[in-house]
Order: structure tokens, then C-alpha cells, then sequence
């Protein structure tokens, strides 16, 4: 691939398989897994310019930041644990929509399309375990506040690292 040529984006099924294919070979042993209480442990298993998967455990009260993956189609599947998503149900622009959680236990797997918002926790006492999948591979990601207009977007990050800090609050800011 040239680099003005984009990478290609796989399909949310194509997604699910990498995720599916690299949580088998972790319940296999064939990936080391850590945990670490201070912030979320992870490690890159793939990437090429179609798609990165990553591998990333979750102890207690770990989470992101309501995001979306900046034009990248996702998927992620739980390996061990439990994770609850919180998606966001309206649309990207100023849509009136709400918060909802789902709980993901073992086995379980998502994929999202490129305006996916959700936010991700182990509320569990036992260390989670998933991987995730991107396509294009992660470039950019957006955070946003829910309102009772829809979404207001606080910042944008670029980064290829789904697990990077988020950018401090402007209210952070501030403060320090």
C-alpha cells in the first residue's frame, strides 16, 4: 500500500473473527496476560494496515472515558470477566438520545460501526479480560459528555493506542 492509498476497512463479522480468533488463543495461553491495579494493562497482538487487535485487562473500577474510535469500525470479545458497556443510543450530532448499559461476560462479543459511542468498565471484583479489533487501524478518537441535547464532544486525541490517557477535562485544566 502506497501511502496516499487509505487502509481498506474490514467488515463488523471480519472484525468479531479477529477478536474471536485472538480470545481463543489467549484462553490457550499463547498470550501472557497482566493486571495491573494502577491503569489498564495492555498489549498490541496484530496489526497491519487493515486492522490492530489489541489485548487489555481491566481490574476493579477500570474504565475509559465515553469515546468513539475517530471513523473506525470496532469490536472487542471478553475473554474472562465481566465489562459493562455503556452505548450511547442517539447519533453523533445534537440528537436527543441516553446512556444504556449492557453487561459482557465471557464469550460475549460486540462490533460497531465508525460512529459507535460507548464507554467501558469492570465494575467486577475479578480482573477482566478482552480483546479489541480496529479497522482502519485506531487513529483518532473523540470524548464526549452525555446531555440532555445529545452529545458534546470535550476533546479529540490522536493516537494508535486505544488505551493512551484521555486528555484531561478543560475543567482539569483549569484547576492544576
Amino acid at each position: 500500500m502506497s501511502p496516499a492509498e487509505p487502509a481498506s476497512a474490514l467488515s463488523l463479522a471480519e472484525l468479531a473473527h479477529w477478536t474471536a480468533r485472538f480470545a481463543d488463543e489467549v484462553r490457550q495461553g499463547l498470550h501472557e496476560v497482566q493486571a495491573d491495579p494502577a491503569e489498564r494493562w495492555h498489549v498490541r497482538l496484530h496489526e497491519d494496515d487493515d486492522v490492530d487487535v489489541w489485548l487489555i485487562s481491566w481490574t476493579t473500577e477500570q474504565g475509559t472515558e465515553l469515546h468513539d474510535h475517530g471513523g473506525s469500525s470496532g469490536a472487542f470479545t471478553v475473554v474472562e470477566g465481566t465489562l459493562t458497556e455503556t452505548t450511547w443510543s442517539g447519533g453523533l450530532q445534537q440528537t436527543p438520545g441516553r446512556l444504556v448499559d449492557h453487561e459482557r461476560g465471557e464469550g460475549d462479543s460486540v462490533a460497531f460501526g465508525p460512529h459507535y459511542v460507548h464507554d467501558v468498565r469492570n465494575h467486577g471484583e475479578e480482573v477482566a479480560v478482552s480483546v479489541h479489533a480496529y479497522s482502519p487501524p485506531l487513529r483518532l478518537m473523540n470524548y464526549y459528555d452525555a446531555t440532555a441535547t445529545g452529545l458534546l464532544r470535550w476533546a479529540s486525541s490522536w493516537t494508535d493506542d486505544p488505551e493512551a490517557p484521555s486528555p484531561e477535562r478543560p475543567s482539569e485544566r483549569r484547576a492544576s
